[in-house]
């Protein structure tokens, strides 16, 4: 045997190979996605000055939005089930494309509802479905990171996308900021098309394991945090371009920085969580997660004192937002591996179920109390999550010890 060059004796361990160029297409579709579905928060200004209607009612694009992605991801996963994942995600990509065209001219607020609901079609399409079709693309070992390295897609969406959105949006216009996501779209699609080979046909989830996820008490419970902590994000969420124009005065550009700001620590978070969550545990993550959030919440009145503090306020939400939904799954995975498919899929529909409840929730405290509320709903909901979230370590901690009890080793 060969000497090794530190002067031991063995092989140097071999290096993993490269993901394949397949997954860059479906990342970029994920960054496009994420930031057509944040587009709206992002222009709410322009979107309520241009249609003429109150903020609050320019606000319900997102709950209508919400409710589509909700319904849709689980439905649609039935619907089109036997497609072939080369055309299913092109075309949705295309969709996507054509209706925020459409969307772009929509005439009022009636019909940019109808257009909206629509083009969100293809966000409870292209994102589960692109991450179902990843384990037929890489072998088996790969498929944990190569679905992570998808999903970043999401995350730069939060740095880039939505500051991007609301600064050709405060500088052209909402609808060119649609126009934008709409090129994007297209050109995602063309991409897909190309480099997706054909015959990917991931199998349909079953009736017995969507049985069995509906019957796990610490799983649903688990999607209750997730409904709980996305609706108390987007009480405030939705509303933060015009609460900060009200409290601040915020320039265009100083809005986009701000976004891009939150959006750095929401990457910053998720990798830190990436890194330590096996060592500090998937529940205490998640705690963390939250709790981060509502340490923003609590200080919230203090955005109203400057830009630098509005910053400095928005850094514990940051780091917590995208790392709350990350350890989330992997605390469903922890809890039923085997229902892993079933089980996030139901969590994507509680974020969006989240998003709706949020979107819709702080629509109504502005019409009847301004935006002084929209932060105390949010940490209300947030402290539930926190409570909830315990709830589902004891019980997910109950089902295993009686596993084990019942497992032929332990008799």
């Amino acid at each position: 045997m060969a000497a090794a060059p530190d002067g031991m004796t063995g092989a140097a361990p071999p290096r993993r190979a490269p993901l394949p160029r397949v997954l860059w297409p479906l990342l970029f579709g994920n960054f496009v996605i994420g930031a057509g579905v944040m587009v709206v928060p992002g222009t709410l200004n322009e979107i309520s000055e241009s249609l003429q209607v109150p903020v609050a009612g320019a606000g319900q694009l997102i709950t209508v939005g919400g409710i589509v992605m909700c319904l849709g991801a689980p439905l649609l996963a039935a619907v089109v089930a036997g497609w072939d994942r080369r055309r299913l995600l092109a075309l949705s990509m295309l969709w996507y494309g054509l209706l925020h065209l459409a969307s772009a001219a929509a005439p009022g607020l009636a019909s940019l509802l109808g257009l909206r609901a629509l083009a969100l079609i293809s966000p409870a399409i292209f994102t589960p479905q692109a991450a179902a079709c990843v384990g037929l693309l890489v072998p088996v070992e790969d498929r944990g990171r190569a679905i992570t390295f998808v999903f970043v897609g999401w995350s730069v969406a939060s740095v880039l996308g939505m500051p991007l959105g609301a600064y050709v949006g405060g500088t052209l216009g909402w609808r060119a900021a649609f126009v934008l996501v709409a090129v994007l779209a297209i050109a995602s699609g063309v991409w897909v098309w190309r480099a997706m080979p054909d015959g990917v046909r991931p199998p349909a989830l079953s009736r017995n394991a969507w049985a069995a996820t509906f019957a796990s008490r610490p799983l649903m419970l688990c999607v209750a945090v997730t409904v709980l902590s996305a609706a108390g994000q987007f009480v405030l969420l939705s509303y933060l371009a015009p609460w900060f124009r009200q409290s601040l005065g915020t320039s265009t550009e100083a809005l986009s920085l701000l976004f891009m700001w939150f959006g750095a620590f929401g990457f910053i978070g998720n990798v830190l969580i990436s890194r330590h969550i096996d060592r500090v545990g998937v529940d205490r993550t998640v705690l963390l997660s939250i709790a981060c959030m509502a340490l923003t919440f609590i200080a919230w009145p203090l955005a109203s004192l400057g830009l630098l503090m509005a910053a400095l306020v928005l850094v514990p939400w940051g780091l917590g937002c995208f790392a709350s939904n990350s350890a989330q799954q992997a605390r469903l995975v922890g809890i039923a591996p085997g229902l892993a498919s079933a089980s996030i899929a139901l969590n994507s529909s509680a974020l969006y179920a989240g998003q709706a409840i949020g979107a819709g929730g702080g629509g109504w405290l502005i019409v009847h109390t301004g935006y002084g509320l929209l932060h105390w709903a949010g940490l209300a909901a947030m402290l539930a999550a926190v409570g909830l979230s315990a709830l589902a370590a004891r019980s997910a901690h109950k089902a295993r010890m009686a596993a084990m009890s019942a497992s032929p080793a332990a008799r």
